[in-house]
Parts: structure tokens; C-alpha cells; sequence
């Protein structure tokens, strides 16, 4: 099969013809339609997460066609459309396993990362970390609801119940988390990179009552920051905009260091949390929601030969919506 493979972190994908692979005990090997391009690839591809398995494959928002089954598999039958996330497999085992946090497994396996994932025409993964793909959606539109809109999704939900909620970083994730969002009658508000009025126009097409730019201060305190862009120093201009006991959530798995800021910005009871990848049970509840909610994932295809394209344009921040590759 051909695939686009990661050498040692900084160098960009290697176009290769591979032997196909072959699914183990549980796995299905899957046919792959598409697989959206994530702000996590481009840590993993600049070493900012390391051990990561090489050669590698990336890409963990797969959708995919089972085209045959690894010994003991039976939860899907050939034909059946599924999505592969970022979690891969965990060890059922642990103390986070047995208390429903199984997104915090210590041996946790991550696809793209650990595992090779779906910038390639074909890949496996372990059936019980699959997801049935509502009817609903395309193959290329489910592709970003499998890691930006379950990590939305779970970034929402650990900010509680709030009102009002800001978006710090307009991109994959954001557009679809404010799509839930407006659906559950939430008042969203956005915060871009300063200056890119298209991102706001966007934000605006979307339910956003207000978009500015991330060195704007918010019209109004905000029960809820949620931060999706990788920059530590919107943290406390994440705080500054929360009422006091508002609660600020970081959706990235990297971030830089954050500055250090006054004590009075936490002080009123405020919190900062971040989120860990996720767990099956999110998987079911977002796609089952975006599907009753008519979420509309805004892509741009690109053939999978021009993965590094797609991921030159996530980084200089070029997209609206999310990169997808279509072997």
C-alpha cells in the first residue's frame, strides 16, 4: 500500500509503498476513506511529543471500511464503516481503567503516535476502541469529528454547565465544539489570532455572538474559557475574561509554558484544568449528539500525496475547519 511516513521528528513525510497490514487477535484492517490532519500530528512530527514509534504512520481521525478481521474480531463485519480516534488501546487493567478515566491509562497506546495510523491506504486498529460512523456523514466530514470533535466535546464538558462560554484558537476544534454548543443553547463567544477577520467571519457563520482577536479583552465575563490553541500565554487572558468560579479548560495535549501571572487572576475560586485525550464512552455520546445535532464539519481535502501541504497549512494556520487526506 502506499503511505506517508514519519523518519525522526523535524523532517517532513516520506512517500513509500509498504506491505499491507495485518490484523492481530481483535484488530480489523480497515480500507481507509479519510483521515483529517490534527494539530497533534504536527507536535508528534516536531518531536514536542517524543518516543513515538519510527517509521512511523500518522493521522488518528481515520474513517475507514472493514475489509477483513484479525482472530477473536467480531464486532464489526467487512463492509461496516468505522472511525479510529487518537486512543488506540489501554490495559483495562489499571487504576484509571477501572474508574471509568481510561483516557488515563499509564500504558495507554495512541494511534498515530504509538501505533500507525491513517495517512495511508490501509491501517488496523483494536475493534474495541472503534466507532460505529453515523449515516449522517460523509466519510470526509466524520474524519475531524474522531479527534477535534470528541476533544471538543470533552474540553465543554469538564467546564461544567456554563452559560456563556469563549473559544481561545478558531480552528478544527473550536468549529465544531461551538456547533454543540449553540445546539445546547450556550452563548458562544470567540477569540482568534489577532487580526484574521476571516476566522472571525467564520466564528460569526457559526452562533458566535462575538469574535475578536485573542489580544481583545471579552465583552462580557464569561462562565467558561475553553483553549484550544497551543499558546501557554492565552492562559491568563483565558482567566482574566471568567467570572469569579469560572472554570478555564485546556483542550491541547501540548502547550507552551505558560507565564506566570498574579494570584488575584485565580483567586475568586477560579480554576484551570486541562484534558487528556479521551475515553469510549465520550466517543458515543459526541457522535451520537453531533449526528441529532446536524453538526457540520467545515474540510478541506487533500490527496494523501500532499500531507505535507496539508500540514504546512495547519501550521500557518490556513484553514478553516480541518485538513483531510483522501487515499
Amino acid at each position: 500500500m502506499k503511505a506517508m511516513l514519519l523518519d525522526g521528528p523535524g523532517r517532513p513525510l516520506r512517500a513509500a509503498d509498504v506491505p499491507d497490514p495485518v490484523p492481530g487477535p481483535g484488530q480489523v484492517l480497515l480500507g481507509v476513506s479519510a483521515c483529517a490532519v490534527c494539530r497533534t500530528d504536527l507536535h508528534v512530527l516536531d518531536g514536542e511529543l517524543a518516543k513515538s514509534k519510527l517509521p512511523l504512520v500518522l493521522g488518528h481521525e481515520i474513517v475507514g471500511v472493514v475489509e477483513a478481521r484479525g482472530e477473536g474480531a467480531s464486532r464489526f463485519a467487512p463492509g461496516d464503516r468505522v472511525g479510529v480516534p487518537w486512543l488506540g488501546w489501554t490495559c483495562g487493567r489499571c487504576r484509571s481503567c477501572a474508574s471509568g478515566s481510561e483516557n488515563l491509562c499509564d500504558e495507554a497506546r495512541f494511534t498515530g503516535y504509538h501505533l500507525d495510523g491513517g495517512f495511508a491506504e490501509r491501517a488496523v486498529a483494536d475493534e474495541r476502541f472503534c466507532f460505529p460512523i453515523p449515516e449522517a456523514f460523509g466519510d470526509v466530514e466524520a474524519a475531524p469529528l474522531l479527534c477535534a470533535g470528541l476533544i471538543g466535546y470533552r474540553t465543554l464538558r469538564m467546564a461544567g454547565d456554563p452559560r456563556t462560554v469563549g473559544l481561545w484558537g478558531f480552528g478544527a476544534a473550536a468549529h465544531l465544539v461551538a456547533q454543540i454548543a449553540r445546539f445546547e443553547g450556550r452563548t458562544v463567544f470567540a477569540f482568534t489570532r489577532p487580526g484574521d477577520v476571516a476566522s472571525q467571519g467564520f466564528a460569526r457563520s457559526l452562533g458566535a455572538v462575538w469574535a475578536g482577536g485573542s489580544d481583545e479583552a471579552s465583552p462580557e465575563p464569561l462562565d467558561a474559557a475553553l483553549v484550544f490553541a497551543p499558546v501557554g500565554a492565552l492562559v491568563p487572558a483565558a482567566l482574566r475574561s471568567v467570572r469569579k468560579a469560572g472554570v478555564v479548560v485546556c483542550g491541547g495535549i501540548h502547550m507552551s509554558d505558560i507565564p506566570a501571572f498574579p494570584y488575584e487572576l485565580l483567586w475568586g475560586e477560579r480554576v484551570v484544568r486541562s484534558v487528556a485525550n479521551l475515553t469510549r464512552r465520550d466517543g458515543e455520546e459526541f457522535l451520537w449528539l453531533a449526528a441529532r445535532a446536524s453538526v457540520k464539519s467545515q474540510v478541506r481535502p487533500y490527496p494523501l500525496a500532499e500531507a505535507n501541504e496539508a500540514l504546512a497549512d495547519l501550521r500557518a494556520g490556513r484553514l478553516e475547519g480541518a485538513a483531510v487526506l483522501v487515499p
